[in-house]
């Protein structure tokens, strides 16, 4: 006999992340699209649903996870104000805030941290912000 688990929010939770991400007109329109793999000849600025991890969140009777998502948001722009701007929108988006994610009941989506990078190859006009958020789950009663 197994011992009944909770499904694995990974998957559902990415596809949550995109719906809410390109469901928002405003973001869009900042933005060439939301990707989890980028097509060699996409246009900047863009974002990336990236690396994600994620650990049992069990309680008695019940079975839950804890998923941490990285997004990334990739400009071509002098300095980071853009991509904290694009950064500041994805956060007002998910902090907090209600996610439909099917087969899983959603209790919270925490931002955890961001960090800016520039990428130092040539031309060095490339920036990177990286945002990471917690997304709690549970199986459904």
């Amino acid at each position: 006999m197994t011992t009944p688990t909770a499904p694995e929010a990974m998957l559902p939770i990415q596809r949550a992340l995109y719906g809410r991400l390109t469901g928002d007109t405003e973001l869009m329109s900042t933005v060439t699209g939301v990707f989890d793999y980028v097509p060699e000849d996409d246009v900047y600025p863009f974002v990336v649903i990236g690396e994600a991890t994620e650990i049992p969140d069990n309680r008695h009777g019940g079975y839950g996870r804890q998923t941490v998502v990285t997004l990334h948001v990739w400009t071509r722009y002098r300095g980071h104000s853009k991509g904290l701007a694009i950064a500041a929108q994805i956060t007002a988006l998910l902090d907090h805030q209600p996610l439909t994610i099917t087969g899983l009941d959603h209790i919270v989506t925490r931002f955890e941290f961001s960090q800016t990078l520039t990428d130092p190859e040539p031309p060095g006009d490339i920036r990177h912000v990286v945002l990471r958020y917690r997304v709690v789950t549970e199986q459904p009663a």
